[in-house]
């Protein structure tokens, strides 16, 4: 079998087929294919972020309802503006109840306190030391907030075992609008 310029040319023809064939055929259809295999990875990945998103949420949902009951709690704790007096009658109370003489509350200017707003009341107890500090257990068991800034303890020198303590007790309470707080 002779081969001729013919037979030549379309040897080249047949052998160039596959080669133009891989070239502008399946070349560009692999880069096609490696695209979208990156873009299904990326969008699996995301995909997975999601999901471990979600379920976050749930427990986030669960952490904001605890704190907004957390909230709800210390807030039934603060007394509105007109109920301070009953609180500072409760004072008054305990004190009585642990036979100790409440000489002096002197009430000052309500302070705003974050937003609340607090109520210092300067008093002065006197009477037995061990009473002093069951009023202080009593005191701490109130419902309402209340803290003790300032305390100042002076024995008595005439009876053995009698004090008489000044001290600052401020009484945490909501605002009324207009009063200065936000709510």
């Amino acid at each position: 079998m002779k081969l001729g310029f013919l037979e030549l040319v379309f040897f080249l023809v047949l052998l160039a087929l596959p080669v133009s064939a891989y070239w502008f055929v399946f070349q560009p259809q692999n880069l096609e294919i490696a695209e979208a295999k990156s873009e299904i990875e990326h969008k699996e990945l995301m995909l997975g972020k999601l999901s471990q998103a979600t379920a976050q949420t749930e427990d986030l949902q669960r952490a904001n309802k605890e704190i907004a009951e957390s909230i709800a709690l210390v807030e039934s704790r603060l007394p509105g503006t007109k109920e301070v007096e009953v609180v500072l009658q409760q004072v008054a109370d305990l004190a009585r109840s642990n036979r100790l003489d409440l000489t002096k509350v002197k009430t000052e200017k309500p302070v705003q306190s974050a937003r609340y707003m607090e109520q210092p009341l300067e008093m002065t107890i006197s009477g037995d030391f061990d009473s002093f500090y069951t009023f202080l257990l009593d005191l701490e068991q109130l419902d309402r907030i209340t803290r003790m800034p300032e305390l100042n303890i002076e024995k008595e020198e005439k009876v053995d075992g009698m004090m008489q303590a000044s001290f600052t007790l401020s009484i945490y309470f909501e605002p009324e609008a207009g009063m200065g707080g936000e709510g």
